[in-house]
């Protein structure tokens, strides 16, 4: 009986605002972990309190709380959830976390873990829905234009959603309403109120019949999937968004707009093939390297990707001239050849062999970056060999105004477009005879820089050293060759 008392006595409620109350949270967290107050001590409740937008009901504490940066980065994410036993669940995680389990997040599997991930989730696909879904409507008050909105979130995402407006209509003044509460923006200050209704928001403005003929204009009836638009649209959204006006008459007329679509269809401009585009290129026959390197900034790339060609880049007359395989990320968004990290490795290396990299021609079989795209990472994709032919042209024309004395292939794709065959490099590697080219220039084979960082550690420092010989003994024969 003792026990039971003792217990009954510690317990605690803690009073926040109804909503997402971040600020009363964290002020409770940490005076309940400062007093060293279990989870199961502990009851979180917004009910009594007075308001949305009323003074903080929880007692404040200056004791910091020290958390992985996974944590605090969760808790703004979670806060905002529909589900009530959210504030309980993360001060369940805090205590854990300060008590022995400072790695908690990385356990995926665990139960507490992953229920608050899916809460976070939750609130990041609401923010998305407002963030797409949510429309304004132009309305006249004693101050001017301004502009309102109406929106049903899910979940208590108002404070958090908010910002986003901001930054993107910062130069009009707007309200927000939803039935929780509204945000008000004046172009200077952001301010929350309460809840609104539907019908503070005028049904339509002059802007909405533009904008519903745009979406007319831009649906395509061959790609209409119903069930996914619901998916990522639910109905929910469509009575304050002016264009799903539209769809019903859109979609009934899908399977006819196909038919005219198909039937057009031979008369569009058909995309060239590569081989053809390239011969086209040849047909105009530069005169100089910069008008070349013209041809190459005007062409479509002919493997996917790339924001703009990458173009060799050093003097012309230059008795050493590199090819590598194809730009990298780097490269393609900074529009010079070998400045991402394999670059910078093969400047180092050039630098210890006693070879000027700014006297010498640098540049690469493939003048485009091919990537695929994985969430907002671009990945390095291998180019085929038919792409490696497809971007001879520009490489054998780019050598002859150049003219080097030696022409240095790193790596294999570079061996394969100077070449034309597939030549392992741990046979070739050394001094080489072009024979595609006439033997107009004196070759070299050696590896690509970037071959290098992807080798384990154990292995690095005796494949540099012999990168960094090979590139001594083109030194040399560049010497001997320039003589």
């Amino acid at each position: 009986m003792a026990g039971a008392t003792s217990r009954a006595a510690s317990a605690r409620t803690i009073l926040l605002r109804p909503g997402a109350d971040l600020t009363g949270f964290r002020d409770a967290a940490r005076r309940l972990a400062a007093e060293g107050v279990p989870p199961e001590a502990v009851t979180f409740s917004a009910e009594s309190a007075p308001s949305l937008f009323g003074d903080d009901a929880s007692p404040g504490s200056d004791a910091p709380l020290v958390l992985p940066r996974a944590v605090t980065s969760l808790i703004p994410s979670v806060v905002p959830h529909l589900d009530p036993e959210r504030y309980g669940l993360l001060y369940a995680l805090i205590w854990r976390v300060l008590h022995g389990e400072r790695h908690l997040m990385e356990v995926a599997s665990d139960p507490l873990v992953h229920r608050l991930t899916r809460m976070a989730k939750a609130i990041g696909r609401d923010l998305h829905k407002m963030h797409a879904f949510l429309r304004f409507r132009r309305v006249e008050d004693p101050a001017g234009e301004r502009y309102v909105a109406w929106f049903e979130p899910d979940h208590h995402i108002l404070e958090a959603a908010a910002p986003f407006f901001v930054r993107r209509f910062a130069g009009m003044r707007w309200t927000i309403l939803t039935p929780e509460g509204r945000a008000v923006w004046d172009g200077d200050t952001l301010a929350y109120g309460p809840p609104g209704s539907r019908a503070e928001v005028p049904e339509g403005d002059g802007f909405e019949a533009g904008w519903q003929t745009y979406y007319e204009t831009t649906f395509n009836p061959a790609r209409v999937n119903p069930k996914a638009m619901r998916a990522e649209m639910p109905k929910k959204y469509w009575r304050n968004m002016p264009e799903t006006a539209a769809i019903p008459a859109l979609l009934r007329g899908a399977a006819d707009r196909t038919a005219q679509m198909i039937e057009r269809e031979p008369t569009l401009p058909a995309r060239r093939e590569p081989a053809r585009a390239v011969a086209a290129m040849a047909d105009q026959d530069p005169k100089s390297l910069d008008e070349l390197n013209a041809i190459i900034r005007k062409t479509e790339p002919l493997v996917p990707g790339a924001t703009q060609a990458v173009l060799g880049e050093g003097p012309i007359g230059a008795t050493v001239a590199f090819v590598g395989e194809q730009p990298g990320d780097q490269e393609d968004l900074k529009g010079r050849p070998f400045v991402g990290p394999a670059g910078q490795l093969l400047a180092r290396a050039m630098a210890e062999a006693g070879i000027d990299r700014e006297a010498s021609y640098l540049t690469n079989a493939v003048k485009h970056f091919k990537f695929t795209l994985r969430g907002k990472r671009r990945i390095h994709e291998k180019p085929t060999a038919g792409e490696v032919s497809h971007y001879r042209w520009w490489l054998d024309r780019e050598l002859d105004f150049v003219a080097p004395k030696l022409v240095v292939a790193l790596g294999a794709t570079a061996v394969l477009a100077l070449t034309g065959k597939a030549i392992p490099i741990t046979r070739a590697r050394g001094p080489f005879r072009f024979d595609r080219l006439d033997n107009r220039f004196q070759g070299y084979i050696t590896v690509h820089p970037s071959y290098l960082l992807r080798l384990p550690d154990e292995a690095k420092e005796e494949a540099y050293a012999a990168f960094i010989t090979d590139l001594k003994r083109i030194a040399t024969l560049g010497a001997e060759l320039a003589a």
